[in-house]
């Protein structure tokens, strides 16, 4: 099966559609399909919910479908650098479902390893656990959260062979391997392509089993979100 296409816009056709349930992995601007996002834009699809650790920036990464209103819901952790987002949730133009970080890291993990829900401490109390059930195990309470099981996953990774299996640059590696594994579908945009046999076993974050597309975006922003420099004394 080749899954190697020519294009982002290729990889996308006959995949993505309106109304899905979206993963889109990266931290922040860590990590993100750029390739993958700009062509999510450029096919106008809509009324996505999409789940992310963050909704990228103004006029970036996630920041690019909000601002044509592609994205109707947002399921995150953080999303405190986008200012059209907070103009649009704060108008009740934008759902969203604030997850801890963690809770949403498991959501996924759990989706992709074919679990429907799990116990989890965190948000007892609060309005996170409101709605959901809450069960006492050892004398402690747990509220139930279900996991994440999305129609598409475009994820994001260093290097890919041909048949699928990636490697991930350091801490870009964040949220893509859950996002992949949840996936119904996996879109992985890489810099990188190599033969089957090229990447050492022990190189492998992610066997290709879970991933369905390949598309190359050799040359990729990797705009950083925050630029930090040490003022000279």
């Amino acid at each position: 099966m080749n899954k190697l296409f020519p294009s982002a816009a290729e990889a996308l056709k006959g995949v993505v559609k309106d109304g899905q349930l979206m993963a889109v992995g990266g931290f922040g601007l860590c990590g993100i399909p750029e390739a993958l996002i700009q062509a999510l834009r450029d096919s106008g699809t809509k009324d996505l919910t999409v789940i992310s650790n963050n909704a990228g920036v103004d006029g970036f990464g996630l920041g690019k479908l909000l601002e044509t209103r592609q994205i109707s819901k947002m399921i995150s952790s953080y999303v405190g650098e986008n200012k059209e987002f907070e103009r649009q949730y704060l108008a009740g133009e934008l759902a969203l479902e604030f997850t801890p970080q963690g809770t949403l890291a498991e959501k996924l993990r759990a989706g992709g390893a074919g679990i429907p829900a799990f116990f989890t401490k965190t948000g007892v109390g609060t309005q996170v656990a409101e709605g959901k059930e809450l069960r006492e195990f050892d004398g402690e309470t747990y509220v139930m959260e279900r996991s994440l099981v999305p129609d598409v996953a475009l994820v994001k990774a260093a290097v890919a062979d041909k048949s699928g299996n990636l490697r991930f640059n350091l801490t870009a590696r964040n949220f893509n391997p859950a996002a992949a594994m949840a996936g119904k579908v996996c879109i992985v945009e890489v810099e990188k392509i190599v033969e089957v046999g090229e990447l050492a076993p022990d190189d492998i974050h992610l066997p290709g089993i879970y991933v369905h597309r390949i598309v190359l975006n050799a040359t990729p922003e990797k705009r950083i979100e925050k630029r930090t420099i040490t003022e000279k004394a």
